[in-house]
């Protein structure tokens, strides 16, 4: 549990989960939980043999947005620092050196959003809902990640309105990667966890620094990134190994499929 107790760490060998623990509060995201993530992530970054976290929460949904209670009789200096850290928050999740997958039920809701997208990628429950109604509420967030993810006009669209986007709309248009059954999503996440650990850490790391780095980038550039990640695995893995296990990997399963 981190200093606040609204984040709780489950470590499992190379997986380790984050767990939004405000169940009471529909997990609602408060200046403790902000620092409880940020913490989180700093002993994750400490953990030398973590492969891949995954981030869920607690209940029956996953986050509800913004704890506006907490606002109340504060001033606006107390609010911007609350958002400074909200989004300190955000960028230690995205930092993380190794995959983060986000597990999401229920309703996911303004700064529920910005955590799950902050994520490698986000696998939901088929009955999960989805809502950015920042504007509504009187205030402005999610207007750079969600444009990237979903582009710009739908983008406009979901802030502008704040409807509720159900988890199939969610799916087409990108921001779920994987839609499951309500019944199937801790076991779904589990599998993809399983089948990214057997890859070898390093190469995880150097793919995922790879993608990020070059994302913001041009493809020359990008190319290059990826040329120092593959010197760099040349020099420091047992690159010669893992081709032997992933020959006798595709041998075994070919013989799977003729038996």
């Amino acid at each position: 549990m981190t200093q606040n107790g609204t984040v709780r760490l489950e470590v499992n060998g190379p997986r380790v989960d984050v767990i939004l623990a405000r169940p009471e509060a529909r997990n609602a995201l408060n200046l403790p939980m902000c620092e409880d993530l940020i913490e989180a992530f700093q002993q994750i970054a400490a953990m030398p043999d973590i492969g891949l976290v995954v981030l869920r929460a607690e209940g029956a949904v996953f986050c509800a947005g913004a704890d506006m209670k907490e606002r109340k009789g504060r001033d606006e200096a107390w609010v911007m620092m609350r958002r400074r850290t909200a989004f300190r928050a955000y960028e230690m999740v995205g930092a993380c050196t190794v995959p983060v997958i986000a597990q999401v039920q229920g309703a996911l809701v303004g700064s529920g959003g910005e955590i799950a997208m902050s994520c490698d990628f986000i696998v939901a429950s088929s009955a999960s809902t989805f809502r950015f109604p920042e504007p509504q509420w009187g205030t402005v967030g999610a207007t750079q990640r969600l444009q990237r993810i979903v582009g710009v006009a739908r983008a406009k669209e979901l802030l502008y309105t704040g409807r509720v986007m159900l988890a199939d709309e969610a799916h087409r248009l990108g921001l779920v990667t994987t839609l499951t059954p309500p019944e199937a999503l801790s076991e779904t996440v589990d599998d993809m966890a399983e089948r990214i650990l057997r890859a070898p850490a390093l190469s995880l790391k150097l793919t995922k620094h790879c993608i990020d780095a070059g994302s913001r980038t041009d493809l020359a550039s990008g190319i290059a990134i990826e040329l120092a990640a593959i010197d760099r695995l040349l020099s420091e893995s047992d690159w010669r190994g893992s081709v032997d296990r992933f020959s006798a990997s595709i041998g075994s399963e070919a013989k799977e499929q003729k038996g």
